[in-house]
C-alpha cells in the first residue's frame, strides 16, 4: 500500500493537486471505475457547495496560510445546492499535510445572526457553536469570502479514501444573497481557465492502486487551499 503513516487525533492526510479539463476528465473516467460515488451527489455525480469563511480585523487566517504556519485552523458556514434547510457550521484544523473537520448544523436565523456578530450563545447550543461564538466575540471574526465550486466526490472504505474534484472555482468578496442561486456580485473565477483542484484524503494509507491513478499526468501539487486563493485574488 501506498502512503502509510499513523493517524492522529482524528487527523487525515490530504493531498492537493492543480489538474487540466483533460487531465480532470480522465481522473473522473477512471475513478468512477475504481470508488463509489458519494451518495449524496446528484445524478451527475456532482453537488454545489458554496462557502462563507471567516477570519479576524488582521486577517490572521490568510496571513498564516500564506506564511505557512502549522498547526492552524479556519472558520467556514457551508450550504450544498444552494439550500438553507442545511446549513453547516465548520472548523477545519490543518497540522501540514493532515486535517481534522469538526462540524454542526445550524439554522437559517442563527446564520443571519452569525453573519451579523448578533448571535449569543445558548445553554444547549453545540460546543463548536459555543465556541465559534467564543472566538468571533474575542477575536472579532467576520465574513471576508463567498467561494462556490461544483464537486464531483468519489469514496472507498479501504483506508477511507475521499477523493473530490472541484471545477469552476469562484469567489466574491460579497456576503448578501447567500443562498440566491446566483453569486453575490462580484463573482471571480479563482483559476486559469481550464484549471481545476484535486484533492484525496485517507486515513492511515492509500491503496496504491488509487495512489498510482492520481498519480499519473504529471498533476502539480499545491499546499495552497480554496480559501487562500480566493482572498488571495480578492487582494
Amino acid at each position: 500500500m501506498g502512503m502509510k503513516s499513523a493517524e492522529k487525533d482524528g487527523f487525515r492526510h490530504e493531498l492537493k493537486y492543480i489538474c487540466s479539463g483533460a487531465q480532470l476528465l480522465t481522473l473522473k473516467s477512471r475513478l468512477e471505475a475504481l470508488m463509489s460515488r458519494d451518495p449524496h451527489a446528484g445524478q451527475d455525480g456532482a453537488y454545489l457547495i458554496r462557502s462563507l469563511y471567516f477570519d479576524d480585523y488582521r486577517d490572521s487566517c490568510l496571513q498564516e496560510n500564506e506564511d505557512g504556519v502549522s498547526p492552524r485552523k479556519k472558520w467556514r458556514i457551508r450550504t450544498y445546492n444552494n439550500r438553507a434547510d442545511v446549513i453547516m457550521l465548520e472548523c477545519k484544523h490543518k497540522d501540514h499535510d493532515m486535517i481534522r473537520k469538526e462540524s454542526c448544523r445550524i439554522g437559517r436565523e442563527q446564520f443571519e445572526k452569525i453573519r451579523k456578530a448578533s448571535l449569543a450563545a445558548k445553554h444547549d447550543d453545540p460546543e463548536l457553536l459555543k465556541r465559534f461564538l467564543a472566538e468571533q466575540a474575542l477575536r472579532l471574526l467576520h465574513p471576508v469570502v463567498t467561494v462556490q465550486y461544483r464537486r464531483y466526490p468519489f469514496i472507498c472504505r479501504e483506508g477511507n479514501v475521499r477523493i473530490t474534484l472541484d471545477c469552476n472555482i469562484v469567489s466574491s468578496p460579497g456576503t448578501g444573497d447567500f443562498f440566491g442561486q446566483e453569486m453575490p456580485d462580484p463573482e471571480r473565477p479563482v483559476q486559469e481557465k481550464g484549471r481545476h483542484l484535486l484533492e484525496v484524503k485517507f486515513d492511515e494509507y492509500l491503496p496504491d492502486y488509487i495512489y498510482h491513478t492520481v498519480q499519473q499526468g504529471n498533476m502539480s501539487r499545491t499546499a495552497f487551499s480554496k480559501y487562500y486563493l480566493c482572498r488571495r485574488y480578492g487582494i
